[in-house]
């Protein structure tokens, strides 16, 4: 390939690549959320089969490598940006008429809905990997704790603009209905990522070299020999296994413990959600306004992000101890923020590192992090779900139940935070490289360069 310029991306276009998480992710919030809810209360079916769905749809994902491997091999991301796009798009709109045909004839009904979230699968992780190997590469270091932060942030505003419009014109309920609201959705969603994406690479295309890409096992191997990548994909595996493992175990944790309504327990998880929104918000400004101060360093954040979610897990852990005096919200807050914190510093050092190789493989890098983060999603919420009634079944006793499974979980976040400890030079942008972190006096500190 014929070297291009360095990163111009300015603010603009990272908003405009913002724009594509946004349209991604209110795609896949139709998927997860209002036809998960359709499934089991509409048609009355056993929660398993939308959670088996959603499973296939992470599954799929353990491809990604292959796909940023052909984005790196044609030399542009647009193609299968918007490629992947059309695929989500086509994915989310069949498994909303999988959706209804399951009420005429449940089983071609399923059959249909499996087939469109694989396609919701693949075309997630075309697109996905594509949009941050062209932040990775279009990006100046010193702007992609924002980037990552920005398009995190559109990617939610994705979600809650898509249920809460669904939620209003949904009603009166009907097949029909269904089918033509998340087809008028989707199409839209394709229509913003196509527009927002289309021209970002004008004139940056690269000229295809006279010598043929290795083959696709040369490439992944040629990625996996590097140190950094294997640890950063384990790191990303076991941070976002203890990321995902609360999804479906904390709410019922709160009513069953805490005593808590239904309504209580909705408004608890936003009140995490809320802090993970604190937690991104605050690692794009300071490391974007005091990145040359070790608290500005993405390594601080990750290891220290981890480390505090381990800690607020291990909280969660004690709480069933003293349920009529734990400050529950409080603890669930600082989850939330620290939890904001380390993913979103993780996704900045995942460009980064993308990115720093020797070769022009970012694609291949990156599919590798994204399929090890889909791989951990995808067995996250089920793992922490059976481990509960496992621990329930052994332990007869529901606050220690919950609270062995909290404690592991921050186990494998201190774990992670440790494993971050390693990533060296890997994650950082070369002005300022961490040489390495330091444990000393229980402080974590990152030694600039």
């Amino acid at each position: 390939m014929v070297p291009v310029p360095g990163p111009t991306l300015g603010w603009l276009g990272i908003l405009r690549l913002g724009l594509v998480q946004t349209a991604l992710g209110a795609v896949v919030v139709i998927s997860t959320s209002t036809l998960n809810r359709v499934m089991v209360v509409e048609l009355a079916l056993p929660a398993m089969v939308p959670g088996l769905l959603v499973a296939a749809h992470y599954a799929v994902q353990v491809l990604r490598p292959r796909w940023g491997y052909g984005s790196d091999a044609g030399g542009r991301r647009t193609p299968w940006i918007v490629g992947g796009m059309a695929l989500l798009s086509l994915g989310g709109a069949g498994a909303a008429a999988a959706t209804a045909w399951m009420s005429v004839d449940p089983v071609l009904g399923l059959v249909a809905a499996a087939v469109a979230f694989l396609m919701i699968g693949i075309g997630v992780g075309a697109a996905g990997t594509s949009l941050l190997v062209l932040l990775a590469t279009e990006v100046a270091p010193e702007r992609r704790p924002a980037a990552a932060t920005v398009v995190w942030l559109m990617m939610i505003a994705g979600f809650a603009v898509t249920a809460g419009t669904l939620g209003a014109v949904i009603d009166p309920y009907s097949p029909q209905r269904l089918v033509a609201i998340v087809a008028v959705a989707t199409a839209i969603a394709f229509a913003v990522a196509t527009l927002a994406v289309w021209g970002v690479e004008r004139g940056r295309r690269q000229t295809p070299s006279a010598e043929a890409p290795p083959p696709f096992r040369a490439a992944l191997a040629e990625a996996w020999r590097d140190a950094t990548v294997r640890r950063f994909s384990v790191f990303v595996f076991l941070s976002m296994l203890a990321y995902s493992a609360q999804d479906l175990i904390l709410e019922p944790y709160a009513g069953l413990v805490f005593g808590f309504t239904p309504g209580q327990s909705t408004a608890l998880s936003g009140v995490h959600h809320g802090g993970v929104l604190l937690g991104m918000i605050a690692v794009g400004a300071v490391c974007t306004f005091l990145g040359r101060r070790r608290i500005g360093t993405l390594g601080a954040w990750v290891v220290g992000g981890c480390l505090c979610s381990g800690v607020a897990m291990l909280g969660l852990a004690l709480a069933g101890t003293a349920p009529t005096v734990w400050p529950l919200r409080l603890n669930v807050f600082v989850l939330g923020v620290s939890n904001g914190a380390f993913a979103v510093a993780a996704i900045a050092m995942m460009m980064s590192i993308a990115a720093g190789g020797q070769s022009r493989r970012e694609g291949t890098r990156m599919g590798v992090f994204g399929a090890a983060q889909a791989v951990a999603f995808g067995l996250g919420g089920f793992l922490g779900a059976v481990s509960v009634d496992l621990a329930r079944l052994a332990l007869d006793s529901i606050p220690a139940a919950y609270g062995t499974v909290f404690a592991v979980e921050a186990g494998l976040f201190v774990l992670s935070g440790l494993l971050a400890l390693r990533l060296g030079r890997g994650g950082e942008a070369p002005a300022r490289t961490i040489d390495r972190l330091t444990l000393g006096r229980g402080v974590i500190a990152g030694v600039v360069r």
